[in-house]
């Protein structure tokens, strides 16, 4: 494809500002390079996180400002549906098991790997679930209060020509902002306009972060 003077290659996929994009409009692969991503970061720092010299305290600072960057950049764009918000909370809880180690059975004795319901109670801060929908949700309001002279904002409200395929309809970013909405006791209602309030699209935001996440 010729632009002016310019030639560019027509590719399956290709990484732009550190994100993959592919011809499919798919972010299946960018989840897995993702995903790779925080285990290569997980790694390198697990010796750190099962160090009886720091306290639960600092190892959980160290997965929010070491790991989750890495895991979750560009996160604010993704459609996720819930068997992939799954595979964020299986990384999670791996990188939880590890900080705060096993602990002993009362009636066995033995030692045993904590359950999902244990993290949820020891783990004070937002699940990465809840990290993600109100980024998400923060960036909504933020696109939604551009205006139509901002290119993301007609990207947002456009109608794209054509017919879709026969097949059931793909999961879209905004089916993930209604179903956000849906959650904090919003549903049905004109989000763009609701986010023209700044205060009270914040109020909700909040309210997402807040949820608690199976």
């Amino acid at each position: 494809m010729r632009i002016h003077n310019s030639t560019f290659e027509r590719v399956e996929e290709f990484k732009y500002l550190g994100t993959t994009l592919i011809n499919q409009n798919s972010i299946v692969e960018e989840i897995k390079s993702r995903l790779r991503s925080g285990n290569a970061c997980y790694h390198s720092v697990q010796n750190l996180l099962s160090s009886r010299l720091l306290s639960k305290y600092l190892k959980i600072k160290i997965y929010r400002t070491i790991i989750l960057p890495v895991v979750l950049y560009g996160y604010e764009t993704w459609s996720l549906t819930l068997w992939e918000e799954r595979k964020w909370r299986v990384f999670e809880n791996m990188v939880l098991r590890r900080i705060f180690g096993p602990r002993r059975d009362k009636v066995m004795g033995e030692w045993r790997r904590l359950h999902n319901e244990e993290l949820n109670d020891l783990y004070s801060s937002s699940s990465i679930v809840q990290v993600i929908k109100s980024r998400r949700m923060r960036w909504a309001g933020q696109v939604a209060r551009m205006g139509e002279e901002r290119e993301v904002y007609r990207v947002l409200v456009g109608k794209p020509e054509g017919r879709r395929p026969l097949e059931r309809p793909r999961h879209r970013w905004v089916d993930n902002i209604r179903m956000d909405l849906q959650e904090v006791g919003c549903a049905y209602m004109d989000w763009i306009g609701l986010a023209q309030d700044r205060d009270k699209w914040r109020m909700l935001v909040s309210a997402g972060m807040n949820l608690r996440v199976p």
